[in-house]
């Protein structure tokens, strides 16, 4: 078994600890009424982006998310900022706590123990026990938000029973498909966003993800037989009736959306099975991007 498919299977006991670990560190996240950012790279920005609208929408307080490189660092009027990196040696992200210095509380949210990161911001919450051998983020993703998702009052029992339902349930012929459209609202666009980085990473899938509103807006122009759309969460009326017009298959449920990523996951995991790759190790790609510094 790949150290991506062993992980993947990890998630509903990391999502009961993770949530567990919010009484340990309540004091340092986000208070309601805060104007908080959330920010971080690839996989940890689409983690920031589900947090910012799951807790702007339960209103406490305006919640923004960036991607690390495109902070608006001249922005003083934040009380709090989130940082969330795996690895916690990401240029962008210490790039951007060098910056913010003397401004906002800065929290970092990472896996790795005495990482820079640490070193860098006000507070750290590390939670080794979500961290991953494997390239691909599976379980250190979800794990943060669902740390998120408790610390905003949730009660993740649905969403663990569901996760460990998406771990046995049948994939049929999705493995087949040539081609995925990803689809959500609201906190589920990030977990979408999610969920095609995974299948390009593991699996070298043509991949897209889009705010499922803007579907129709161009981007039902590649569905046809052979095909995948797949919301996350709810699915806007009259969707599957459009999707299913072009030949497309449409993929929703009723599980958390989180253990859909999870399902997603695995749909990578057997994509990258049946075309021999390694999904632990893709092409082009490192746990973490570390850039070379430049002078003056």
């Amino acid at each position: 078994m790949s150290a991506s498919a062993e992980e993947t299977s990890s998630q509903p006991e990391c999502w009961i600890r993770a949530a567990d670990a919010v009484a340990q560190h309540q004091a340092v996240l986000p208070r309601e009424g805060e104007r908080v950012a959330v920010t971080g790279c690839g996989t940890s920005w689409f983690v920031a982006m589900a947090y910012a609208s799951l807790r702007e929408g339960a209103g406490h307080g305006t919640t923004d998310a960036f991607a690390a490189s495109e902070f608006p660092v001249g922005r003083t009027d934040y009380d709090r900022v989130i940082v969330i990196t795996r690895s916690g040696t990401t240029t962008e992200v210490l790039t951007l706590l060098e910056a913010l210095r003397g401004g906002a509380k800065t929290v970092a949210i990472t896996a790795t123990e005495g990482s820079p990161v640490t070193k860098l911001a006000d507070h750290a919450i590390e939670l080794p026990f979500i961290d991953e051998r494997s390239v691909v983020q599976t379980r250190s993703a979800t794990s943060v938000l669902a740390l998120l998702r408790a610390s905003l009052g949730e009660d993740l029992t649905k969403a663990v029973a569901d996760a460990r339902e998406a771990l046995t349930r049948p994939l049929g012929d999705l493995p087949a498909a040539d081609q995925v459209t990803f689809l959500g609202q609201g906190w589920t666009v990030g977990l979408a966003h999610e969920a095609a980085l995974k299948l390009r990473e593991a699996a070298q899938v043509w991949t897209e993800s889009y705010p499922a509103m803007e579907y129709r807006h161009g981007p039902v122009s590649i569905a046809e037989p052979g095909r995948l759309t797949w919301v996350f969460g709810p699915a806007p009326e009259g969707l599957p009736e459009d999707v299913a017009a072009t030949g497309a298959t449409f993929v929703t449920d009723d599980l958390d959306p989180m253990a859909q990523l999870v399902l997603a996951h695995r749909l990578a995991l057997a994509i990258a099975e049946r075309k021999g790759l390694d999904p632990d190790s893709p092409r082009n790609l490192t746990r973490s991007v570390i850039l070379a510094a430049t002078g003056q």
